[in-house]
């Protein structure tokens, strides 16, 4: 059983932010079957900025440069993307987002929780795509464009709520 402050969300509610603290970073997470874009917040958490992407190894080399990052960034809370499917169901990406989030839920002592994903990548691509940012830059940043996409629309969500 996991304490409150290593909760995760098992499913969107109307507020899956509540378990975050009410100040400090954030660290916002886009999880890839190759790679996990990374997004960091300021202190105030008025915006998201893109950190890093990292290769996909095995968990534990991935929660250790997560655990890292959280130290050195001094972060209060995670925000997992989740990959709901467009009408709202659970696929396999959700539950294997789930299973990474259990794990490393044991292994951090901040809350982690899920924010819903569907069409962050799209809508960054699409973006990239207008600003004529050529396909092999694209590939270089959109997952960490990504997670940045998530994280501002939880602390967007934080703000009006």
């Amino acid at each position: 059983m996991q304490d409150s402050k290593n909760q995760t969300h098992t499913n969107i509610s109307t507020n899956p932010l509540a378990d975050l603290p009410a100040s400090g970073k954030l660290l916002g997470l886009d999880l890839g079957t190759k790679t996990i874009g990374i997004a960091i917040s300021d202190g105030m958490r008025f915006s998201a900025t893109p950190l890093s992407t990292i290769k996909r190894v095995k968990f534990k080399n991935d929660a250790a440069i997560i655990i890292a990052l959280i130290k050195e960034n001094n972060i209060t809370g995670l925000v997992l993307g989740l990959p709901l499917n467009m009408d709202g169901s659970e696929g396999s990406r959700v539950q294997s987002t789930r299973a990474f989030a259990r794990n490393l839920s044991a292994v951090i002592d901040i809350p982690l929780v899920f924010w819903d994903e569907r069409l962050s990548t799209s809508a960054v691509t699409r973006t990239l795509i207008e600003a004529d940012v050529s396909r092999s830059k694209r590939a270089k940043v959109v997952d960490k464009m990504a997670a940045s996409f998530i994280l501002q629309g939880a602390l967007d969500r934080l703000r009006n709520t």
